[in-house]
C-alpha cells in the first residue's frame, strides 16, 4: 500500500499537476522526485521492517499466556490494520483524484 501510494503521488503531481498534502514532503516532490520516491519507499519499507521485527520478538515469548504478551500481540495487530486502513484511503483518494484530473 505504501507503494501504491508513492507511485499514484508520484504520477499525480508529475503528470497531473495535483498536490501532495503531507507538509513535511510537499516541496520535495516537486523540486526532486527522484528523492521523494527513495523517502517514501525507504519508510515504507521501515515500517515492514519494524511490524515483522515487532512480531518475531513476540513469538520468540516463551509466556505467550500472559496478559502483557497478549495486549502487546492485539496492540500490534490492530496498529498493522489501522496503518493498512489508512494506507488504504490514501490510496483510494489518489486514484479518485488521478481520475477527476484525467
Amino acid at each position: 500500500m505504501g507503494s501504491m501510494d508513492c507511485a499514484t503521488t508520484a504520477v499525480g503531481t508529475h503528470y497531473f499537476g495535483t498536490q501532495e498534502l503531507n507538509p513535511l514532503i510537499a516541496d520535495l516532490v516537486h523540486s526532486n522526485l527522484p528523492a521523494f520516491i527513495v523517502i517514501k519507499i525507504t519508510v515504507t519499507v521501515a515500517v515492514g521492517v519494524i511490524f515483522v521485527v515487532a512480531e518475531k520478538t513476540l513469538k520468540n515469548n516463551k509466556n505467550k499466556t500472559d496478559k502483557s504478551f497478549k495486549i502487546a500481540h492485539n496492540t500490534l495487530k490492530a496498529a498493522y490494520i489501522g496503518i493498512m486502513m489508512f494506507l488504504g484511503i490514501v490510496v483510494a483518494n489518489n486514484i479518485i483524484v488521478l481520475l477527476r484530473v484525467m
